[in-house]
Formats: C-alpha cells, sequence, structure tokens
C-alpha cells in the first residue's frame, strides 16, 4: 500500500500538467518570415527611364533658396570626391552657377566582403545630376557600370544588364539571382545612403 501511494504522489504533477485547460494558454501569433531581400525585391526597386537604369528624387528644403541649395550640395559633392573610397577620375564636371546645375562623375569602391585575407569588391561608376530651385532639389544616379575583378579578370558591366529585374530577380519576383545579387544590394545601398545624405544636409538634420 505503502508503495503505491509512493507511485500516485509521483505521477500527480503529471496528471495535472496534463489536465490543464488549454483555452488558458498563452496564444502566440505564428512568426511570420520576412525575406531579408524584401527591399532589394519592391517593385521598381532598380528603374529603367529611356533604357537606362536611373534613381530620381526631389528632396524638399523648405526655406533655403536655390542659391543655398546649391552652395550646400555643390560642397558636398567636393567633399564625396575626396572620400577614401574614390578612385581616380572622381570629380564634379559641372557647377552651373547661372542654371544652379551640378554634376558629378564618381568611380568609386564598392566593398562586398572585407574579411582577413578576403575582399570581395567592385569598381562602381555613376554620375550624380542636380538641378536646384528655391525649396528642392532635383536629384538623379545614372550611368552607372562596375568594372569587377580588376587584379585578375577584370569584367565590364553595365547596370542595365546586371542589376535590373530581367538580370538579376528570379521570374517569381521572390529572390534575386546569386552572382548578381550583391551587386543589385549595395547599389540600392549606397543610393540610399547618397539621397539621405543630401535630405539631411537640405533640412539641417544633424
Amino acid at each position: 500500500m505503502k508503495r503505491l501511494m509512493i507511485a500516485l504522489l509521483t505521477l500527480m504533477p503529471m496528471l495535472a500538467t496534463a489536465q490543464d485547460n488549454t483555452w488558458e494558454r498563452v496564444e502566440q501569433a505564428p512568426v511570420e518570415k520576412t525575406n531579408p531581400d524584401a527591399k532589394y525585391l519592391e517593385p521598381n526597386a532598380v528603374p529603367v527611364v529611356d533604357g537606362k537604369v536611373c534613381w530620381e528624387t526631389v528632396i524638399e528644403a523648405p526655406g533655403k533658396s536655390k542659391q543655398e541649395i546649391y552652395d550646400i550640395l555643390k560642397e558636398q559633392l567636393i567633399k564625396m570626391t575626396q572620400e577614401p573610397n574614390q578612385i581616380e577620375n572622381s570629380t564634379l564636371a559641372v557647377h552651373d552657377s547661372i542654371n544652379f546645375e551640378l554634376g558629378a562623375v564618381f568611380h568609386e569602391w564598392l566593398v562586398f566582403k572585407n574579411a582577413t585575407l578576403s575582399l570581395d569588391r567592385t569598381q562602381l561608376n555613376y554620375q550624380l545630376l542636380v538641378t536646384c530651385s528655391d525649396g528642392k532639389a532635383d536629384v538623379k544616379m545614372t550611368r552607372i557600370s562596375y568594372d569587377y575583378d580588376l587584379s585578375r579578370k577584370p569584367i565590364h558591366y553595365s547596370a542595365e544588364e546586371w542589376i535590373t529585374d530581367k538580370y538579376a530577380v528570379n521570374k517569381k519576383h521572390t529572390k534575386l539571382y546569386p552572382v548578381s545579387a550583391k551587386f543589385r544590394r549595395k547599389t540600392i545601398d549606397r543610393k540610399d545612403f547618397i539621397f539621405n545624405k543630401f535630405n539631411t544636409l537640405l533640412n539641417d538634420k544633424k
């Protein structure tokens, strides 16, 4: 009898666990898996205008004159041409103070991976075109191309034939193709950085 009592006492926690009210348990909503490349798969993530990849944005700058906007962005473009990631021939090619237009050509290193004994990068070539008006700036990033694997077997890619949907995204539009994916991701990231920086400068955000 004593052994039976001990056995029943041992089973009691298990019975209590098995008999709880399922409706009192905390319900957890299923976690939706997000695609880490969602940003790069969005419609028009890489826009093509007149056959050329071209990102364009209008940056509002309330209260600033076109002269002020011109001066701020001119200074920033010059600064960009002197950054450590720049390669020879990056320059401010157009600075029209009459029409308030700016144009810069960039040749810079775009790094995909930088680890011990492993550096994966490409030369990114592009142009930035800026038209300044009172209270806003029209900014374009276009004429984009890449020079990859320069130290071994150089390969030249145009953005139109490398990072557009046709060449970088699968037919279901659910994932990027492995080889060109890193070019598309990093180019979009670079574009976002530049446009956001311009917006910060024109709106005095520190």
